[in-house]
């Protein structure tokens, strides 16, 4: 947004290009504030030369003074003529520094290295200073903010793992949480968590995308089996494992209490352990006890 008002006389950029900090991006009409500038500047040389006036004065009262021809009367007067002359001189030069400044402001330049974004503004048009003249956004990190449910809020620890992923829940990128907020919002009753994505891969994520994010509560090892190994019967899941009897391999249906899926594999929490040879092909033709022969 700029920090004047005016018409804007031109525009330096377009949008996508890549700028440096301190590239113009627009000019905004001068014209007024430059009238203004030079009021003051001859303003300001006018009560220059007041105090160099006031000087000589002052010199020649004090040599009267040093005399014995004028009172000390004058020459107080004269001092403060010359220390009023001065001040107003001071004052004078920072106002005009003051509208030097202003008039930097006429020319919008890109604050920091970035991308231009779209650029909703045309030559001649009007601007304010809550006008929106166009982005500069910086390539690399970005901030990820997730939104907990507030019945979650007190597991959450800074430094936990964050996966952002898309909407097949493959994994985009990793990252830890940052920042916790103190506030619950009140209307969604979530806490904001925030975390920091190194973003290198620039395609798959940008500034105000909504994105799905994974907060990793905990960790454990457990097995996991595919899931066209599993059946349903009811709410019950099962699977079969091969089991060495007798010599020779058989089916066992073993019941399974299953966590959440993981790609195509269900996590076990129970029914079966490391190491067990789970049966993944033909299961819809087996019954408990069924001799089985690996394949491969």
């Amino acid at each position: 947004m700029p920090q004047v008002e005016g018409l804007v006389t031109q525009i330096y950029v377009h949008s996508g290009e890549h700028v440096a900090p301190g590239t113009p991006l627009m000019q905004i009409d001068p014209a007024k504030q430059q009238a203004t500038v030079k009021s003051q500047e001859d303003t300001e040389a006018s009560k220059r030369a007041d105090v160099e006036y006031a000087k000589q004065q002052y010199r020649r009262i004090s040599t009267l003074a040093a005399a014995g021809v004028v009172s000390k009367q004058e020459l107080d007067q004269a001092r403060s003529a010359l220390d009023a002359a001065e001040a107003q001189l001071r004052s004078l030069e920072a106002q005009v520094r003051e509208q030097r400044v202003q008039l930097h402001y006429y020319r919008v330049v890109a604050p920091r290295a970035g991308v231009v974004g779209d650029i909703p503004v045309r030559v001649g048009d009007r601007v304010t200073n809550t006008t929106a003249l166009t982005t500069v956004d910086k390539p690399g990190t970005l901030e990820v903010y997730v939104y907990v449910p507030v019945e979650r809020a007190p597991q959450l620890k800074l430094n936990m793992p964050v996966q952002i992923v898309d909407s097949a829940g493959e994994l985009i990128a990793d990252s830890r949480v940052s920042f916790i907020s103190p506030q619950v919002d009140n209307t969604t009753q979530t806490v904001l968590v925030k975390a920091k994505i190194s973003n290198n891969n620039k395609d798959k994520l940008r500034n105000s995308q909504f994105i799905r994010a994974r907060v990793i509560w905990g960790t454990h090892e457990a097995p996991s089996v595919p899931v066209l190994a599993v059946s349903r019967i009811g709410a019950q899941y099962f699977a079969f494992v091969a089991e060495d009897q007798n010599g020779k391999l058989v089916a066992h249906q073993k019941a399974l209490r299953v966590g959440d899926m993981v790609g195509n594999d269900y996590i076990v929490l129970d029914g079966i352990k490391p190491g067990d040879r789970v049966i993944v092909s033909g299961t819809q033709f087996l019954v408990d006890g069924a001799p089985v022969v690996p394949q491969g």
